[in-house]
């Protein structure tokens, strides 16, 4: 029975997901302009950038944005924040989402329960950082002025990517690190304290002075959402500004919905304003059927 419920919820979660991601506006955005930032286990790790309206690298460097797209580290593509990117973009930023290596179900069982599995994202996501400081110039963006962020494993990955430096790869610029002005985080898949036991991917073995500020976007009804509550108080006692945004009602990847998605963004531009990095009002209209707790 206890193995039944499990499969039930397992189903269950996948439906939800799937569901979500049909949902997700995503789906009417076009691609953005395809670069590879890296060659990982063989294969061409991609990015995809939009650029503000007249953007002119030449001319101007201005804020830049890197999103991580999520899939329990072994799925999803680049579709997923295509519409947060052409948002961004409309905003002033110049807007990335990257793709990184994931392990295949049978090399991810071969590689046991301890959560290793998930090192070979966390080392992709730095290089793509990293590629997108690099090329600063062609794309005319600050590198100074990034921020960064991902849903579910990607906002696990993008933390773990500018805090852990043993992750790094070997081939990348020495010269340039992975530090961001902040973090969007859409529910992010922290484990609790210990349970990956492999302190390379967890990020509670990373916590230190002066990490960027950050904001969570999650579904009360979301499990992953247990860690994040001790991590949100153990960022601040690191001096961190830590914001937690809450949903009522709804569970895991609830963002992807269409007025879930656009009350996100209002509240990452708030963020974003907060940092100095965008100015103005945000271009969506208030979603009058999705407001967070802290709204209310």
């Amino acid at each position: 029975m206890k193995n039944t419920n499990k499969l039930i919820s397992f189903l269950v979660f996948g439906a939800l997901t799937a569901l979500a991601a049909e949902q997700n506006p995503s789906a009417r955005v076009a691609p953005g302009r395809k670069f590879v930032y890296k060659t990982s286990h063989g294969q061409p790790q991609e990015l995809e950038v939009y650029f503000p309206k007249d953007h002119d690298p030449a001319k101007a460097r201005g804020p830049g944005i890197i999103l991580f797209h999520g899939g329990s580290w072994v799925g999803g593509d680049l579709a997923q924040f295509r519409y947060a990117c052409d948002y961004f973009a409309r905003r002033g930023l110049v807007a990335a989402t990257a793709n990184y290596y994931m392990h295949p179900k049978d090399e991810k069982a071969a590689m046991g329960a301890n959560g290793q599995f998930k090192r070979v994202c966390v080392t992709d996501a730095a290089s793509a950082i990293r590629w997108f400081k690099q090329h600063a110039g062609e794309l005319g963006v600050d590198p100074q002025r990034i921020v960064t962020g991902g849903g579910s494993a990607g906002g696990h990955i993008c933390m773990l990517a500018t805090l852990n430096r043993g992750l790094d790869d070997p081939a990348d610029p020495k010269n340039i690190d992975t530090s961001v002005l902040g973090y969007l985080l859409f529910n992010p898949a922290f484990t609790a304290k210990g349970r990956d036991r492999d302190d390379e991917v967890d990020v509670f073995a990373h916590m230190k002075p002066g990490i960027a500020p950050s904001v969570f976007f999650f579904g009360e009804q979301d499990n992953w959402k247990s860690a994040s509550d001790l991590l949100v108080p153990e960022l601040k006692n690191t001096g961190a500004s830590a914001m937690l945004f809450l949903a009522d009602g709804v569970g895991h990847s609830f963002w992807m919905r269409p007025a879930w998605f656009d009350r996100c963004l209002i509240e990452s531009d708030h963020f974003l304003a907060s940092l100095g990095l965008l100015q103005g009002e945000p271009l969506l209209k208030e979603p009058v059927d999705a407001k967070f707790n802290s709204d209310k």
